[in-house]
């Protein structure tokens, strides 16, 4: 099996090709991918999307480089609403599983009309690749399987690349490489 490095090598090659950029991904579905890694390798994933992120802004690629980190999307929309505080409270006399509801219902996570897809199909030009972030530090809040559920049905025009602190077998994952989704996906894994 490749390095890190030399998987994250692998995917930098891959979507600086015009032909990942196609509206659809192997056999017509849609261009959806999951790059797992493990989970103690956060902080080197991080600094290869960041240097990424800095690379492409020279716009020599040919396309933008868009990196949403989910949990700051959820953040930034709980200081908006000035919900942040209520919620450190909320959870104290409740309890994570309430605050964990309570977030998702206001932020319409399982909804078609979910917040964070709005989000991210607002603020993605026509030629892009796009890369979320931040799963691991959403959870429980925001499951990774919501997130590629709710955007394979509203958002299809650009690739789109998770990025997962776990396991990804094309049929489950495993964050952390110990919390199991029994969910199917229609992603692909980037490289393996």
């Amino acid at each position: 099996m490749a390095s890190l490095t030399e998987r994250l090598d692998q995917m930098e090659a891959a979507i600086r090709k015009p032909s990942f950029r196609q509206s659809s991904g192997r056999a017509n579905e849609l261009n959806y991918w999951v790059f797992d890694y493990p989970p103690e390798k956060e902080l080197e994933v991080r600094e290869r999307i960041e240097y990424l992120k800095n690379k492409n802004a020279k716009g020599v690629d040919g396309f933008e480089l868009v990196v949403f980190d989910l949990y700051d999307i959820i953040i930034d929309y709980l200081e908006k609403e000035d919900f942040l505080e209520q919620c450190y409270r909320f959870e104290k006399k409740r309890g994570l599983d309430r605050i964990t509801k309570a977030v998702s219902n206001s932020m319409k996570v399982n909804d078609d009309d979910s917040l964070i897809v709005q989000h991210i199909k607002d603020n993605t030009p026509e030629n892009a690749v796009v890369f979320l972030t931040g799963i691991g530090k959403c959870y429980p809040i925001l499951r990774s399987h919501k997130v590629l559920n709710n955007l394979h049905q509203a958002f299809v025009r650009v690739p789109v690349v998770m990025f997962f602190p776990g396991t990804y077998n094309e049929q489950e994952l495993i964050l952390f490489n110990e919390i199991k989704d029994d969910n199917y996906y229609r992603a692909f894994r980037l490289v393996k």
